[in-house]
């Protein structure tokens, strides 16, 4: 299980922007120069502050060249899978985790042609990993949303 945990887990990064006009563009102006792609991404925001939730072509380079330049950034763990795009999908899918038990955290998501890639946040990715393998739902490997 240690090896499927190791090729199922994503580094995402964790960066907290100021809430200030062009902040944003600066971290993606870094990345384009690093030539890291983002693969996805989420933003939440408060009053004064946002934490931008992103999953990038190589996150350790990304989070190298982000805290070079005084961004503060750390790397968070998580697990990618795979639900139909279609009525139900996702609840097929959430309803497998709450029936076993396995908390989520937070999620964000994006859908493409037929399927959905869905990044979830919780405390316990392994248990995550187990339980949705265990009712053939599909995980992204981590090399391979790297490569999106």
């Amino acid at each position: 299980f240690d090896i499927i945990k190791t090729i199922m887990i994503i580094k995402q990064l964790s960066v907290f922007l100021e809430n200030k006009t062009g902040r944003l563009t600066e971290m993606t102006k870094i990345l384009s120069e690093n030539n890291i792609n983002i693969s996805a991404f989420s933003i939440a925001d408060t009053a004064d502050f946002g934490i931008v939730r992103c999953i990038v072509s190589k996150p350790d380079e990304a989070i190298k060249a982000l805290k070079e330049k005084h961004f503060s950034v750390n790397i968070t763990d998580v697990v990618c899978m795979i639900v139909p795009h279609e009525p139900g999908g996702l609840h097929k899918a959430l309803k497998i985790l709450s029936d076993n038990n396995v908390p989520v955290e937070y999620m964000y998501a994006f859908a493409f042609d037929n399927a959905a890639s869905v990044v979830i946040r919780s405390e316990s990715n392994e248990e995550v990993i187990r339980v949705l393998q265990a009712n053939q739902m599909k995980l992204v490997k981590a090399s391979d949303i790297y490569q999106i």
